[in-house]
């Protein structure tokens, strides 16, 4: 992803910022331009803004634009472990380490990759390289997810995403020793304008809901549950974070000092949506992969 900077001219005061962008980009449209900026992609003075911002002159404009992909996802045979299929609906369980759909240095390799090769019947709203994908876990984070074989099936997962009617509980074990029992995070999340690699809080960013209960405490560490309410990019791991308790072998939000397990200790335990055919109540759980459980065992030990 690379970042790109503009300063608004006089004669494009008080301009559209969407519209601004698509004459900077002709080669993206305006609609594709507004897709960056709802993904907190764009920042005017180092605030996110929204679509309807109105430039002024002098304006310092960055956005970020990921590069590029080719229309082609090559179907490959990769192992799926597969915890419900229809003609609906598909419930993976992913493993950590792998990536969800192709994007920039991950063009093979993915669970699209793998989708393709085991069914042909995925939604289209995506587009060719999101084929089926309602909602994403991170490349590190393991668990359940469901994709969509119709467009809907899609449509309705995504309404139900949206209405936060979708059940979406983690596990975590994170930095330090949280003291309260349960406890409610609402901050706003977007792009962190001092680094367009990350997330964070911001102001004006999208609503971001987490609610935590704790498993387990230990000397310098805490076992956790997490349920979403809304579903932001690296959600938990900004939120635990924003509250003093980053996730343990977070390379991106966590402290420096952390215990090395390739990625962070997060896992997506249960699932649970109204199926988009039959209208019955669909409910999935998943054990945390056994890197999880062994840290837990390890940390045990340790204190």
């Amino acid at each position: 992803m690379t970042e790109q900077q503009y300063e608004v001219q006089r004669e494009q005061n008080k301009i559209r910022i969407d519209k601004l962008l698509a004459e900077i980009n002709p080669e993206n449209s305006r609609s594709q331009v507004q897709t960056w900026i709802n993904q907190g992609l764009v920042a005017v003075n180092d605030n996110i803004v929204k679509a309807n911002y109105k430039c002024q002159s002098g304006d310092r404009v960055t956005w970020s634009i990921p590069e590029s992909m080719s229309l082609s996802v090559t179907p490959e045979d990769i192992p799926l472990d597969i915890v419900y299929e229809d003609r609906d609906v598909i419930v993976v369980n992913k493993p950590r380490g792998m990536v969800v759909h192709p994007s920039a240095g991950h063009a093979s390799g993915t669970l699209v990759n793998a989708l393709l090769f085991h069914c042909h019947d995925l939604s289209g709203i995506n587009g060719v390289e999101r084929p089926g994908i309602v909602h994403r876990i991170d490349k590190d984070t393991s668990g359940l997810l469901v994709v969509a074989k119709n467009d809907q099936a899609h449509a309705s997962l995504v309404e139900q995403l949206q209405a936060k009617d979708v059940e979406r509980k983690y596990e975590a074990i994170v930095h330090g020793v949280i003291e309260h029992d349960k406890g409610l995070i609402d901050a706003p999340i977007a792009r962190d304008p001092k680094d367009r690699q990350k997330m964070g809080i911001v102001e004006q960013g999208k609503p971001a809901v987490t609610h935590f209960t704790v498993l387990q405490r230990f000397e310098h560490f805490t076992h956790v549950e997490c349920r979403l309410e809304t579903g932001r990019t690296h959600q938990i791991r900004v939120h635990m974070k924003y509250i003093g308790f980053p996730l343990v072998g977070d390379p991106k939000y966590g402290p420096k000092k952390t215990l090395d397990i390739g990625g962070q200790a997060l896992h997506a335990k249960v699932l649970g949506f109204t199926h988009p055919r039959t209208k019955n109540w669909m409910h999935f759980t998943s054990e945390a992969p056994t890197v999880f459980r062994d840290l837990l065992k390890q940390i045990k030990k340790m204190y």
